[in-house]
């Protein structure tokens, strides 16, 4: 019977296979989803709430639990060792033996194995490993036959079903191990800050736009300064300390630094990092409301720049931003404003074309300069008179500075006007807002020439208000009388779907799709040479429907 024991043992091995490779490539998943929502544990834990039964608690779960009860109930009287195996075998199979739902055929935004993920990935996989492994040395100690097969496939099934959870105790653990990681990334960037005299340090802060004016800022500044500054949206303490320890040098006169928050205190803790000379406040929305709680708390929030930087420093704010504007600065500190209305440095004749904007640019010295720019959108004409207003801190002529302008490229996945042959399209898929995003149809309404197409899965993180603000981008789109609409997921683009009706807008030019590559695909059939596609919101793999 050496061969009979043998077979069982096989089979047991393979739906150990089975189970252990469904069973990593799911807490790889979730590792991904930690990582995304910034190894905050009630941000992860939001996202396992509301995927609890399509990706946590699977029906696969309870329905092999629901074979195993009825094995031990009924079919093991009359059923032999090797069948009751072969049944486990083929509905482990069955449930568990494919991946796709854990790996995606296209990942926007994939695992990156940090310092900090990998040592996560360390301590989880010893949790969720311990209880499949305590069922598989149990079951083959004494011979994997009834009732062994059922503990073995009970506790796989049960580590299985817990791996996401156990994630959270993971995360709290290691946590004084991180902070005591970034206290030392911090000491160090304030002691090489301090060894640096003469370096100017600008901040730049507000609910959306920051980036885009970190590199225009940069852009102009380069024209007589060495400057460095924090890539990308690398806009958090670790993210700022890397720059700093990293790429800063002796040689550079001014070190430029987004300073993003999504909760009270985020801004005044990277002041703590490297206080601010120059302050820019770009504008205060709704992004990220859904953690503030209030566009009130928003605004303080973004004041804490003011209140942190330098006594003596000076603060550049927009001048079309009525929060912005009430926001309080040292009493030592002074404040130029910028804007499309009345403001130091202000804009007039702006206007649009395939070739990108044009506008009068003014200085509080009575100066002005025509401003041709590949970058498009209004809130883009107030980014680079946020640089006009810090380049002349460094005594740089408005001349000089609507020259260097001319040659900025835009910044990726913002507004980003690209050439696909005969087809314009405008990204602007990175993390849409209201104001953003009514911009970018808007620019969108102006092109001629062939059918305007936009494709969107609208906003996120806008709490109590984001499916009233949802609603209003629809109605948008609707007043810009587009040709043609893709609405990227069934449940979340529902309030844009009623804007768009609700603007009496033609719902025969409408798509509602699942997912980006579905849209694409179907674009792609409707394409002519001239037309133009905007490409608003491309959001994280963790909001897939």
């Amino acid at each position: 019977m050496n061969w009979y024991f043998t077979f069982i043992e096989f089979v047991s091995f393979l739906f150990i296979g089975i189970m252990g490779r469904h069973l990593f490539y799911r807490s790889r998943f979730f590792l991904n989803v930690l990582q995304q929502s910034g190894y905050k544990a009630n941000e992860y834990w939001k996202w396992i709430r509301a995927h609890w039964s399509t990706h946590v608690l699977m029906v696969e779960h309870a329905a092999f639990n629901l074979i195993i009860l009825l094995g031990l109930w009924k079919l093991s009287d009359w059923l032999t060792d090797t069948a009751i195996v072969l049944i486990i075998v083929i509905f482990g199979l069955f449930w568990f033996g494919s991946l796709s739902r854990w790996i995606p055929e296209k990942e926007k935004k994939p695992l990156v194995m940090t310092p900090r993920a990998t040592r996560l990935a360390v301590l989880s996989t010893v949790f969720i490993a311990t209880i499949p492994l305590f069922g598989t040395m149990m079951s083959f100690q004494v011979g994997v036959h009834f009732p062994e097969i059922y503990i073995l496939a009970f506790l796989w099934i049960i580590g299985d079903l817990l791996a996401p959870l156990l994630f959270v105790p993971a995360l709290l653990i290691l946590k004084p191990v991180e902070k005591y990681i970034q206290n030392g990334f911090v000491k160090q960037s304030k002691a090489k800050i301090k060894a640096h005299p003469g370096l100017k340090v600008i901040g730049i802060t507000g609910s959306y736009g920051k980036t885009s004016t970190k590199f225009v800022i940069q852009h102009i500044l380069k024209e007589r300064l060495s400057v460095c500054f924090t890539p990308g949206s690398y806009n958090t303490p670790m993210g700022i300390c890397k720059v700093i320890n990293n790429d800063l040098q002796p040689v550079h006169h001014v070190l430029i630094l987004e300073m993003g928050a999504r909760y009270r205190g985020n801004i005044k803790e990277l002041c703590d990092i490297a206080q601010p000379d120059i302050a820019v406040v770009t504008n205060v929305g709704v992004a990220h409301l859904e953690t503030f709680g209030s566009q009130h708390i928003i605004a303080r929030t973004k004041e804490e720049i003011l209140t942190n930087m330098h006594p003596e420093g000076t603060a550049i704010l927009n001048g079309d931003d009525t929060l912005v504007m009430n926001m309080q600065t040292p009493v030592g500190a002074k404040r130029i404003t910028y804007g499309l209305g009345k403001a130091q440095f202000y804009a007039t004749n702006i206007r649009y074309d395939s070739d990108g904007c044009q506008f009068e640019a003014h200085s509080p010295a009575g100066e002005s300069e025509t401003v041709k720019t590949r970058l498009l959108g209004a809130h883009n004409v107030q980014n680079i008179l946020a640089a006009f207003a810090v380049g002349s801190i460094f005594g740089m002529r408005l001349k000089t500075m609507a020259l260097a302008a001319e040659s900025l490229e835009p910044v990726e996945h913002r507004l980003e006007l690209k050439k696909r042959g005969n087809i314009s399209i405008i990204d602007d898929a990175f993390n849409s807002n209201p104001v953003g995003a009514a911009n970018a149809v808007a620019t969108l309404s102006q092109f001629t020439g062939g059918k305007r197409i936009i494709i969107t899965p609208g906003m996120v993180e806008l709490g109590e208000i984001e499916e009233e603000e949802n609603k209003k981008f629809g109605s948008a789109i609707a007043r810009a009388n587009l040709d043609k609409v893709y609405l990227v997921g069934q449940k979340r683009t529902k309030p844009i779907y009623a804007g768009l009706e609700l603007g009496g807008f033609d719902m025969n030019k409408v798509s509602v799709v699942n997912s980006l590559f579905e849209a694409n695909e179907d674009v792609k059939q409707i394409l002519e040479p001239g037309d133009i596609i905007l490409y608003e919101n491309d959001l994280p793999d963790t909001y897939n429907e």
